[in-house]
């Protein structure tokens, strides 16, 4: 395949075979040898072969190998011609990223970190198949999937004004309870208000490194040693059902002898296959946005339980990093509606969208980058140029460079813990020594790097950079 070096972080792999764009990747040089590694190339290529894509397939620089997509593909369909694909959304819908900033300093809560984060590890269910924080019933999960975080607000897990700080203000319109499956319902009436396992994580951080002190004030980050709280997580076995279910039903009606690769699965976006996905998708993306909602809810409950207040704790912002969704693009000078499939990749909007909250609206939407447990996070700011440049998205975190397996054989969990603790001083609670093994920082890409090529390219600009001090892992 051929792989053509455009600029210091672009590369182009040109229109050739069955490819109907060519495939964009970002990526600094070394970057882009962990990318070679696995098969995210090729599937970048696949993806360009897609019915009704434009422009290109774009890659993010923290890009691995996934399912049918790259983890880190960013790609815009017809809504005419073209598809929406299971694989290009992910397995967990809607797994995303929550910053809340605190008034807390880190000296002070130093010598209660080993309490607040045991207080948190008992109030928030970690690990496969935990139950969530309060029983719901059939009913009450319809109306989640339906109103998002308004079901949350209602009942008193958090404050109005969060609603005004996430994406798509906590609820994407369009989703109907009646397209996802009784086994996916199954899976999510126990499961709100969970953190889950892998990847995911909440982390007590401290504010290492401010770049851009405007942007970061407007953001609610004040100072270098300010605490925050990040949450990752997303659907839970919800999402991982409806996408399991889709990609069956799409699959059993469409095949796959036409496409490059069986797991890009998809469907005509007009098709009742399509439209009846966007419906359930959709249902996962509610039910996500609620359950890192009432995850938030019980975080302000902890440190107001182990150090006296939880006044000051705002979330910053939420972001979706599996999700297809239908957005307005200038595309050859025209504005245009187009259905962007981002898996693995965050939205970057610039100043002046719509989309962005009224207290963000005129500097742009706040991007948490993740690290790997060990290393540090940012905070970003959305560009105008992500939106000429990249379909407005940037990266999602670090993204793996190491399998599981391959963790596991060089790291033992305790062993890891201890190094994290004697050498970065950094408290973990885990619920599985395993898992902790699993998710080693070195198992991922550096995200400095990372974040690095987003900030030259623009697609993504920085403002704060955090560091863990504490870790509560599934």
């Amino acid at each position: 395949m051929e792989l053509k070096k455009v600029s210091e972080f672009v590369w182009e792999i040109p229109k050739q075979g069955k490819m109907l764009v060519p495939a964009i990747v970002f990526a600094s040089d070394s970057l882009m040898e962990k990318i070679k590694q696995d098969n995210t190339l090729q599937q970048a290529a696949n993806v360009a072969c897609l019915p009704g894509i434009i422009k290109a397939a774009y890659t993010m620089p923290d890009a691995h190998q996934g399912y049918g997509f790259p983890i880190g593909g960013v790609a815009a369909f017809d809504l005419d011609k073209g598809i929406i694909s299971p694989g290009g959304v992910g397995y967990d819908i809607n797994c995303g990223v929550r910053l809340i900033r605190t008034d807390f300093q880190v000296n002070e809560i130093l010598d209660k970190r080993k309490s607040l984060l045991a207080e948190l590890f008992d109030e928030i269910p970690v690990g496969v198949g935990k139950k969530g924080i309060t029983k719901i019933s059939k009913d009450e999960l319809n109306e989640i999937l339906v109103n998002g975080m308004e079901w949350a607000i209602k009942h008193g897990y958090g404050k109005k004004e969060d609603l005004q700080r996430v994406e798509e203000f906590g609820k994407i319109n369009g989703a109907d309870p009646e397209k996802v499956s009784s086994k996916a319902i199954q899976r999510g009436l126990p499961q709100v208000g969970t953190l889950g396992s892998g990847n995911h994580f909440l982390e007590i951080q401290k504010v290492d490194k401010i770049y851009d002190e405007k942007t970061a004030k407007a953001f609610g980050i004040d100072n270098e040693g300010q605490i925050t709280v990040m949450i990752h997580s997303g659907s839970r076995g919800l999402g991982h059902q409806i996408a399991s279910d889709y990609i069956k039903s799409m699959e059993d009606k469409f095949g796959y002898s036409d496409l490059p690769d069986r797991e890009l699965i998809c469907a005509p976006i007009n098709s009742d296959e399509g439209q009846d996905y966007n419906k359930a998708m959709r249902c996962g993306v509610n039910f996500a946005f609620t359950n890192r909602q009432l995850m938030a809810h019980l975080v302000r409950e902890s440190f107001k339980k182990v150090l006296g207040t939880n006044d000051g704790m705002d979330v910053v912002y939420d972001v979706c990093h599996n999700i297809a969704k239908f957005e307005k693009h200038k595309i050859d000078g025209k504005s245009r509606e187009v259905c962007i499939h981002r898996k693995g990749a965050t939205r970057s909007f610039g100043p002046g969208r719509e989309e962005i909250p009224d207290i963000y609206r005129k500097i742009g939407q706040p991007i948490m980058i993740p690290g790997s447990m060990g290393t540090a996070s940012y905070l970003l700011v959305g560009t105008s140029t992500a939106e000429e440049t990249s379909f407005g998205s940037t990266a999602h975190g670090a993204g793996r460079v190491k399998s599981r397996h391959a963790s596991l054989r060089e790291w033992r969990g305790d062993v890891l813990k201890k190094k994290l603790k004697d050498e970065q001083d950094i408290e973990i609670m885990a619920l599985s020594m395993k898992g902790l093994a699993e998710e080693a920082p070195n198992a991922y890409k550096d995200v400095d790097e990372v974040v690095r090529v987003s900030d030259g390219i623009g697609i993504g600009k920085k403002v704060a950079r955090f560091v863990p001090i504490g870790v509560m892992k599934g």
